[in-house]
């Protein structure tokens, strides 16, 4: 047997493809945050996580020109040995300040904040616990831990509690969420799985990737909820509200130490370029002082998950500006998708196995720069498309 005889029989993208519905790896032309150009096609962009519109501020571009011009364009090495900037401390102090932790610590990418977080804090003997809906940076992270992983039922505080009993008492125990579910756009229900923790032995980690910028003022889910001083490690990337590229993890300061020195993403991949530290940096000064826009886009959230129902579509029990539409099928999610882009509407098809067979969606997110005019466009086009194909009434 051939090792590439998968990569021969692998013809599915191909044949979506020839078909006029191949959804993925579209090269944008322009892009000015809320509206993109593919070619000649202009399109209403909601299908970024650009939630505070961040990428096009003044402030945040000049930040990342100021620093490539100083520090040039890479670091060139590892935080651990000779890529580890001021910069990068300055931005670690103030995220720990931001969250409420006492430390903070800064990977080059959010994927790898969870793989090396989890993998190096889960050894063998210990256990981390996932919601099943969790993102596929932490299954990941629990692959490659030494430990072992078991799963509850999404949101189903009853199964974790059944997980958590069924454990041994005298050994570590994770429980990883994310704070808000990059599908659904839906909540963990912190306050509920605190006690939980407590009760079991177990340290929480909550993914924030799609909270910070957008929940609790801007700090997250914990902060959400009130729970800040209860959530053990709080992660957090920078491709989302901060317009950038980078993560971090944040929380007691021995807790960091000992990441920062067992995490094998960090230790052995180059650090995050001084630009994306600095447009970093940037983005979070821009939070703390135009918290308008923080408002504006859970505000636009609310009116497009009530403008979807009005219309007659599903979008589960979203509480944020991730605003699914449930449409079941693939190929009818791939057609509604394929319609809403030749109506100038650009938003993600999602199918299995990122959400469960059967319930196949269009994701759409939301910036705090769409504009009402925009909204307004995006439920006509969904209204128009959603008839035409006969997914509502």
């Amino acid at each position: 047997m051939d090792l590439f005889d998968k990569c021969w029989a692998y013809t599915q993208a191909k044949e979506a493809q020839a078909s006029g519905l191949y959804p993925y790896f579209i090269p944008l032309t322009d892009s000015e945050g809320t509206e993109v150009t593919v070619g000649d096609h202009r399109l209403i962009m909601i299908g970024s996580n650009n939630y505070l519109g961040l990428t096009t501020h003044p402030k945040v571009r000049q930040a990342a020109i100021e620093a490539t011009q100083r520090y040039g364009t890479s670091c060139t090495g590892s935080r651990f040995l000779n890529g580890t900037l001021e910069l990068h401390l300055e931005l670690e102090r103030r995220l720990a300040k931001f969250i409420g932790t006492e430390a903070a610590l800064v990977f080059s990418t959010g994927y790898q904040t969870n793989v090396g977080t989890i993998s190096a804090l889960v050894g063998r003997g210990d256990f981390v616990i996932t919601d099943k809906d969790d993102h596929a940076s932490i299954v990941d992270g629990c692959r490659l831990a030494y430990g072992e992983m078991r799963r509850f039922r999404h949101n189903d505080l009853a199964h974790l509690e059944r997980v958590l009993a069924g454990l041994p008492e005298d050994t570590g125990k994770l429980v990883v969420v994310d704070g808000v579910f990059s599908m659904g756009g839906d909540i963990a229900p912190l306050p509920e799985i605190v006690p939980l923790c407590h009760k079991y032995g177990a340290r929480l980690m909550v993914d924030d990737a799609h909270s910070v910028g957008v929940l609790g003022g801007g700090r997250g889910t914990a902060a959400h909820f009130g729970v800040t001083d209860e959530v053990d490690l709080t992660m957090g990337t920078f491709s989302k509200s901060f317009a950038s590229l980078g993560g971090f993890i944040a929380g007691a300061a021995d807790v960091i130490h000992y990441v920062q020195h067992h995490a094998r993403s960090l230790i052995f991949s180059a650090s995050t370029p001084p630009s994306n530290a600095a447009a970093a940096l940037a983005a979070l000064e821009v939070m703390q002082e135009e918290p308008e826009r923080i408002a504006r886009v859970n505000q636009i959230g609310k009116r497009m998950q009530a403008g979807f129902r009005q219309l007659g579509f599903n979008v589960g029990t979203s509480a944020t500006p991730i605003v699914p539409v449930i449409i079941g099928e693939d190929r009818d999610t791939f057609m509604a998708w394929r319609a809403l882009y030749e109506a100038g509407v650009y938003s993600n098809p999602v199918i299995s196995p990122a959400v469960p067979p059967g319930s196949a969606l269009l994701r759409t997110s939301y910036m705090a720069t769409h504009s009402d005019e925009h909204l307004d466009q995006v439920l006509a086009a969904f209204a128009q498309v959603g008839q035409a194909l006969g997914l509502i009434q």
